[in-house]
């Protein structure tokens, strides 16, 4: 079963993906709330999958990606934010994040981005 990191400053959104996660049979392993958290638990845990908020105080998403991928550049990233402005999904993009998800979250989309991830290789 595929592992996942959760990565948001909101307490509430990390509960709300991980629900959404789990209840679809995939396993949180962990959750971080800025993007030097993202990076000390991708370390230690080796999540299949990654799913980080953008806008997070400290370190951004967008730099936690960054991060992320200079130490395993097949990491796998799905990007998530209340702003759905095209510049920044695209520079996610750009960074190496496989998707995009915007908040609030709808369950089949999260499900579907995901399972889409997941199966690229």
């Amino acid at each position: 079963m595929a592992k996942i990191l959760v990565v948001d400053d909101s307490l509430f959104m990390r509960k709300m993906l991980t629900d959404i996660i789990e209840k679809s049979g995939y396993t949180v392993v962990g959750e971080a709330c800025d993007g030097n958290e993202a990076l000390e638990q991708y370390v230690k845990l080796k999540p299949d999958l990654v799913i980080m908020d953008i806008t997070m105080p400290n370190v951004t998403g967008l730099e936690g990606l960054k991060m992320i991928k200079i130490i395993d550049n097949k990491a796998k990233v799905i990007m998530c934010s209340a702003m759905g402005q095209k510049s920044i999904i695209q520079e996610a993009i750009s960074e190496g994040a496989l998707d995009f998800i915007i908040k609030p979250f709808q369950k089949n989309k999260v499900i579907d981005s995901i399972n889409k991830c997941l199966k690229n290789k």
